[in-house]
């Protein structure tokens, strides 16, 4: 099957490979079935992406900020999602009027060496990801199980049979998969938070940015990590797909309407791991910061610490359930996101098994290393440093994607309006200075 473009009017070649050819267009959309109808057929990308936004690089940073600020770094989480809200919604509105996924476009519009380093720091970009989630499901397996870190980490190669059993049953299995994991989560958190009896006003006052995140270097730090695990660059190439998995017209009028209803799944699906980094950074503040336990910045001592802190039994089981689902979610999407990424960028067509084993040995070895020669407080540390990675890597995605949503020769009429092109390059340019910041700080 041949992909199709609204047109070929700004791109240089013509896009014949559908991305993720074989669950392209293999979602049925119904025609004339009212809004709720229509809308369950787009439900699922977005819970998908959504994954992204509460992985456990997110449980690491949004732990340490709770611990040591309180609710002051609230705003940074609220921000960070309206943020992720924005740059999702020209993800996928780049993917159903073009035809192409961002890796793709880059391709088509870049020349080959900078569409070769694009790739590369993609690549980072998700092996930071992968060590992300292979540290937390370790860590998650170490709490419930009591299994060594070590041991922990090498179980997680095990996964890719998962993973595969999962894409032969079809999509949509993968995606209820995902938002039942998320609901998982979700229901723990939500308990979680009706025994740390948080302070209300307090919280509702932490949503209001405050000038101190940007003059304080420790604040700074974390609230950068926030932002990078938050706004991930891979997700922006993963929504781009896997929105094309859905049979809407191929023509202006399917196309407006996929964008309105795939925009609708993506925000309330963002809202939800709003809810769930929220909670995260709220139950830290309210266990640890104001029980004098500010120095907690690491998930094995928030878990170790919550039964006893909060007084109530299976807290730190939830807690536990709810990091080994985060992880086991994001590795689903983030293979997907590696298999996209190298086909659209350099038209490489890797088994999907082995892509998967070796994206897992790329974050394997450095967590073993790590847990082996320091152990949990390492490991921990080097969560929140993979954060920091993924927020460097953030720019080198989302420059080319406000770049293409506002070029109307790409995108025909579906093109970025006058007020979107100057929010979008407004968040481009704040991430791009605040990470230069950061990178300054640390070297200098």
């Amino acid at each position: 099957m041949e992909a199709t473009n609204t047109s070929m009017k700004g791109w240089r070649q013509e896009n014949n490979t559908n991305s993720l050819a074989d669950v392209h267009s293999s979602v049925h959309v119904p025609t004339g079935g009212g809004f709720f109808k229509t809308l369950r057929a787009y439900a699922g990308p977005g819970m998908m992406v959504a994954v992204g936004y509460m992985d456990p690089g997110n449980w690491a940073t949004d732990i340490a900020g709770g611990a040591r600020y309180g609710y002051r770094l609230l705003s940074v989480v609220l921000i960070s999602n309206l943020f992720a809200i924005l740059l999702q919604h020209l993800s996928l509105k780049l993917g159903i009027a073009t035809g192409r996924d961002l890796a793709q476009a880059c391709r088509d519009h870049f020349s080959r060496p900078t569409a070769i380093g694009l790739w590369l720091l993609a690549e980072i970009a998700i092996a930071a990801t992968d060590l992300a989630e292979v540290i937390g499901s370790a860590i998650a397996l170490n709490l419930l199980f009591g299994l060594p870190l070590t041991i922990g980490i090498l179980l997680t190669a095990l996964d890719v049979l998962l993973l595969l059993y999962l894409q032969n049953k079809g999509f949509q299995l993968l995606e209820r998969v995902v938002a039942s994991l998320i609901f998982l989560i979700v229901g723990c958190f939500g308990y979680e938070l009706l025994v740390s009896k948080p302070d209300i006003a307090s919280v509702v006052a932490g949503l209001v940015p405050r000038t101190e995140v940007v003059t304080n270097p420790g604040m700074l730090y974390i609230a950068i990590g926030i932002l990078g695990a938050t706004v991930m660059p891979h997700n922006l190439y993963l929504h781009s797909s896997i929105v094309q998995t859905r049979d809407f017209g191929r023509n202006d009028i399917g196309r407006k309407s996929a964008i309105k209803f795939a925009t609708i799944d993506s925000t309330v699906s963002l809202f939800l791991a709003f809810f769930i980094n929220a909670a995260i950074l709220i139950l830290s503040a309210s266990a640890f910061h104001f029980s004098g336990n500010q120095q907690i910045a690491d998930i094995t001592d928030a878990h170790r610490l919550l039964d006893p802190i909060l007084g109530v039994k299976m807290a730190g089981i939830l807690f536990a359930v709810a990091l080994l689902a985060s992880g086991q979610n994001s590795t689903l999407t983030g293979t997907l996101a590696g298999q996209i990424v190298m086909e659209g960028f350099v038209n490489l067509r890797v088994k999907p098994w082995l892509r998967r084993l070796i994206t897992r040995l790329v974050a394997i070895v450095p967590a073993l290393v790590v847990a082996i020669l320091y152990g949990e407080h390492g490991t921990s540390e080097l969560l929140v440093f993979s954060q920091v990675i993924l927020s460097l890597q953030l720019s080198f995605a989302v420059v080319p994607l406000v770049l293409f949503t506002n070029d109307k020769a790409k995108m025909g009429r579906f093109a970025n309006p006058g007020w979107m092109r100057v929010l979008s390059w407004f968040v481009t340019w704040l991430i791009i200075v605040l990470n230069g910041y950061l990178l300054w700080d640390t070297l200098t």
